[in-house]
């Protein structure tokens, strides 16, 4: 039980990071991590999700557009940054972001 707790907690920090590319007009105040589909475990499936995120001025996301990545991994990816939140700013912005899912080495 205490191995797979332990096992469970390192696949939980490895399996994805999340960042805004290049210049972004905005910061992010709070990211939420996406969660490693299953199937995608299962199947090894790895890779990056890029989107296209439209931030309302009070911060929250109003919308996302997925620009690529993998099926299996989008979902996951798109569900995680609608909740994310930025700084506010005066107008609403358009951001680029991009979700990279990585297995642990065995």
């Amino acid at each position: 039980m205490i191995l797979a707790a332990a096992l469970f907690a390192t696949l939980s920090t490895l399996t994805s990071t999340a960042q805004t590319q290049g210049q972004p007009e905005r910061k992010v105040v709070t990211k939420i991590t996406p969660v490693y589909p299953d199937l995608a475990k299962l199947m090894h499936v790895s890779g990056v999700v890029k989107l296209e995120v439209v931030v309302r001025a009070n911060g929250r996301v109003k919308s996302t557009k997925v620009l690529g990545g993998s099926p299996a991994l989008i979902q996951s990816a798109t569900d995680a940054v609608s909740k994310w939140r930025f700084e506010a700013a005066p107008k609403e912005t358009t951001e680029a972001v991009q979700i990279t899912f990585e297995l642990p080495q065995s």
